[in-house]
């Protein structure tokens, strides 16, 4: 049963792993390139060389990718490389792929509009960023630099990556114009929106903390009125020292504004915290929420 779960979960992965790098290479060959869009990685790096010596990106990448993987085995061991190897590999092979696809889509579809291919390239890059980082692979290249700035320089790999990703779109600016940079920027930061969405899902809910002397109407609030589940937590009162229970809930966000003005209604000096939930699994009622 769970090497089945395990299969599944495994040809799952995959399948969003190679579309995620698909779309990945899509967006470098449809807006990237054409635009002169130095994003991140040896990817921008490869748009640099190609305006600044001529050489092919996709023959760049093809060459780097393969080097860095070398890097990778003598630096990392056999374990890290080949959690590298299919995005190394699939990477360049799908910018050849994707390069006629590109072409055709550049042609009859896209606009000359800049700021529309400017969204476009952020939804695209985003996304198809989002997709492969979920599978927990990476496409090679300046993440394995990342991985081995981590282990000998004790860097994290994500300040690694804010500051290799900064210095690539700063030579991007220097050869392509200040405007190229800003624009670079942008599609960037603005992406996170989308990986934090395909990584996390749509916060379709509210996870409520609520901490009040009006135990019992609470919970019949939660019940008859909301329809939904609770979670009586033992606590202790860090200052008065007072034994009570703090009540966890969910409910949708439609909900959220309404449910805190009737906790509120019920005790006027109750302590709530409430965060984002992505994801509910178990719990009495569930079928009452609207993501399951």
């Amino acid at each position: 049963m769970k090497l089945d779960l395990d299969m599944k979960k495994g040809i799952v992965e995959g399948v969003f792993f190679v579309i995620g790098v698909f779309l990945y290479a899509l967006c470098f060959n449809l807006f990237l390139i054409p635009n002169d869009l130095v994003v991140s990685g040896f990817s921008g790096v490869a748009i640099v060389t190609q305006r600044l010596f001529g050489w092919p990106a996709q023959t760049f990448i093809y060459i780097t990718n393969g080097l860095l993987l070398i890097i990778c085995f003598i630096f990392l061991g056999w374990r890290i490389t080949k959690r590298n190897i299919a995005g190394s590999v699939m990477y360049p092979v799908m910018i050849t792929l994707s390069e006629p696809i590109a072409k055709f889509l550049n042609y009859y579809v896209i606009s000359d509009d800049f700021y529309l291919i400017l969204l476009f390239a952020i939804i695209l890059y985003g996304v198809s960023t989002g997709l492969i980082y979920r599978t927990g692979f990476s496409t090679g290249g300046s993440d394995i630099i990342m991985q081995i700035l981590n282990k000998y320089l004790n860097i994290s790999e994500s300040k690694a990556m804010i500051v290799a990703n900064s210095l690539i779109i700063i030579v991007g600016m220097l050869v392509f114009g200040f405007n190229k940079g800003v624009y670079s920027f942008i599609i960037l930061i603005c992406s996170t929106y989308f990986i934090d969405k395909i990584m996390f899902g749509l916060q379709t809910s509210k996870v409520f903390y609520i901490y009040t002397k009006r135990l019992r109407k609470v919970k019949r609030l939660i019940l008859e009125d909301f329809k939904t589940g609770f979670t009586s937590i033992p606590s202790r009162g860090g200052y008065s020292s007072k034994n009570g229970f703090m009540i966890m809930c969910v409910v949708a966000n439609r909900d959220y504004y309404l449910f805190k003005q009737k906790i509120l209604e019920i005790d006027p000096q109750a302590f709530i915290i409430i965060n984002n939930c992505y994801e509910v699994n178990g719990g009495v009622q569930r079928k009452s929420l609207p993501f399951l």
